[in-house]
């Protein structure tokens, strides 16, 4: 459990009976990213108003034991969920990541991070796109709370896409294990 102010926050693994709930979340999730596309080439809904889901598909099974999804849950309400691929792997990539606009600075997001990376612990890699002010921010701390000092950033094409701008890629080592 994690506190935010003083309400808790239960970040977990999600189940299949949570797919239903984190499609939902993937929603917002998308609309939000959806700011940062391109006059050529606007991040837009399909004619039936979802998103491209494969994330999500890998994240529930269709990317096999390498990927985990996860869950950020305040009393009954859903507020966020993270998928993490690369488990298999030596360097996790914190794939997916969304804390809903309600509950955004105050906490929730650096703490489920911490939560997540502590349970796979090892090399990480998350990315994220200089479009985005709140998230070039955000990652920076995550990388100077996780491994102050100690981590680096770099950007990278976005493979079969030299077309956008390149994606701003943050590394660190986590070895802490939660609870140990």
């Amino acid at each position: 459990m994690t506190r935010t102010s003083s309400t808790t926050v239960d970040i977990r693994p999600a189940t299949p009976a949570d797919r239903p709930t984190i499609e939902r979340l993937w929603l917002m999730f998308r609309h939000d990213l959806s700011e940062f596309g391109t006059a050529a080439e606007p991040l837009l809904p399909s004619p039936d108003g979802s998103f491209r889901r494969e994330r999500v598909d890998a994240a529930f099974g269709g990317g096999g034991e390498d990927w985990a999804p996860y869950l950020f849950v305040r009393g009954e309400r859903p507020v966020g969920f993270a998928f993490v691929r690369g488990l298999s792997g030596p360097t996790r990539v914190l794939n997916s990541f969304f804390v809903v606009r309600g509950v955004r600075r105050g906490g929730v997001g650096l703490r489920a991070v911490r939560e997540v990376v502590a349970r796979h612990p090892g090399h990480w890699e998350i990315a994220f796109q200089d479009a985005n002010p709140g998230a070039v921010a955000f990652w920076r701390r995550v990388g100077e709370e996780l491994a102050p000092g100690e981590w680096t950033e770099e950007r990278r094409p976005v493979p079969g896409r030299a077309d956008l701008p390149p994606d701003v890629w943050i590394s660190f080592r986590y070895a802490e294990v939660l609870g140990a």
